[in-house]
């Protein structure tokens, strides 16, 4: 059964989302038959990667809010992580540009390491407050994730896995995904938001009884309409 994630590396409640999936998973009595994919979503694909602007100072300009009601917002959002048990540091987060970030991912893809991958943005930017706009900052990190360095480098100075990237973030939005985390179950079920595991795990199980009918046998106490030699003849001392 697949499984499809659109997120983004700078959206919190994708990576709090991500937890409580796995929390879920963990749960699910066919998790080995499980197959993930990690989609591409940008919030904002106009942020300069480089800008160096502080969470704090981005979300007052973009909600017209103080920043100091910036960081009461975000305290909110790091206690949310710490009861799943993530360590957010949003004092050290700045806006920055993911797109890079999202081609690093499906170069992963293509060599497995995915999922090590994934986990290690999200870390990088929300406990580390790493900035993963950078491409050199990318490459070691895809490094940490079982990726060459030098390699994963050389692939972000071009712009292989562009269209990819692209493709995907098209398809999110013909299937009406506006915002992130958004979960798609083989193409029938779909989990907007970070939800409760609880959720997550009824879903699955869902998506799972639709695909695999349970099947059910009914014992009949009358043997004489049981074949269990290929005659099916009826047993006439009954009679």
């Amino acid at each position: 059964m697949k499984v499809e994630i659109w997120s983004d590396y700078v959206c919190p409640f994708c990576y709090i989302g991500k937890r409580k999936f796995e929390l879920a998973l963990e749960k699910f009595a066919h998790k080995d038959k499980i197959e993930v994919a990690f989609k591409s979503f940008e919030l904002d694909p106009s942020a300069d990667p480089n800008s160096n602007v502080s969470t704090y100072s981005m979300l007052a300009a973009k909600y017209g809010m103080s920043v100091e009601k910036a960081k009461e917002t975000t305290r909110s959002v790091a206690e949310q992580a710490a009861a799943v048990g993530l360590s957010f540091h949003f004092e050290l987060t700045v806006s920055t540009n993911t797109f890079d970030a999202h081609r690093l991912m499906q170069y992963a893809a293509q060599q497995g390491k995915d999922k090590a991958l994934s986990e290690r943005l999200f870390r990088a930017y929300f406990t580390e407050g790493e900035n993963i706009g950078n491409r050199e900052q990318l490459a070691e990190l895809a490094a940490e994730a079982g990726l060459v360095a030098s390699e994963a480098l050389a692939m972000l100075q071009t712009d292989q896995y562009s269209a990819n990237v692209r493709e995907e973030e098209m398809e999110g939005s013909q299937l009406g995904i506006k915002g992130v985390p958004f979960y798609v179950i083989d193409r029938k079920y779909a989990v907007s938001g970070a939800q409760s595991p609880a959720v997550f795990l009824d879903t699955l199980n869902k998506a799972w009884e639709e695909k695999h009918p349970a099947f059910i046998q009914v014992e009949e106490s009358d043997p004489d309409v049981l074949c269990t030699d290929g005659y099916c003849v009826p047993d006439s001392s009954k009679s």
